[in-house]
């Protein structure tokens, strides 16, 4: 590959790659009132006149871990954004860093906050050493997308970022 094929990334994959890191902020925030909710076991907002019981099943450990999840792929995405720009791949290969960058976001924190919900953790097929259930293996499976793409992401980062560099000599 020759040299004017690598260019940086175009302002528009920032652009979405920044909103995306948004949104799982806001999803992050939204779940984060679900489980401050789960916590108290009712909806209540001093001064508000409003005070309602509500049984949110889960399990803390999985609200918290759906929680961070969101917020720490959001500020990835975010600053994937910015660092995109001192990067040199081609425009393919920028393809594929921005849908990896998407996959390993977003499953791993959707994923993340269906185990909460369900008391699963998803980390091996049958539950391994947790508990056994459908929806445990349904999410393994869609486990399996972002534990790949993350490699994917940061291999083609870290090569991005060295000939940037290996450029600027």
């Amino acid at each position: 590959m020759s040299q004017p094929d690598r260019a940086t990334i175009l302002p528009r994959m920032q652009a979405l790659l920044f909103l995306n890191g948004i949104a799982l902020f806001i999803v992050g925030i939204l779940f984060g009132w679900a489980w401050f909710f789960h916590l108290l076991g009712e909806i209540v907002l001093w001064p508000l006149p409003i005070q309602i019981e509500v049984d949110i099943p889960g399990d803390s450990r999985g609200f918290r871990m759906g929680h961070m999840e969101a917020i720490t792929h959001g500020l990835l995405l975010m600053a994937l954004a910015f660092g995109g720009q001192f990067m040199r791949l081609s425009q393919k290969e920028f393809s594929v860093f921005f849908w990896s960058a998407q996959i390993n976001a977003w499953f791993f924190t959707l994923t993340a906050m269906v185990n909460a919900f369900a008391g699963t953790r998803g980390l091996a097929f049958g539950g391994g050493p947790f508990k056994e259930s459908i929806v445990n293996d349904i999410v393994y499976f869609f486990g399996l997308p972002p534990a790949v793409a993350v490699h994917v992401l940061l291999v083609l980062a870290a090569l991005g970022l060295w000939r940037y560099l290996k450029q600027a000599d």
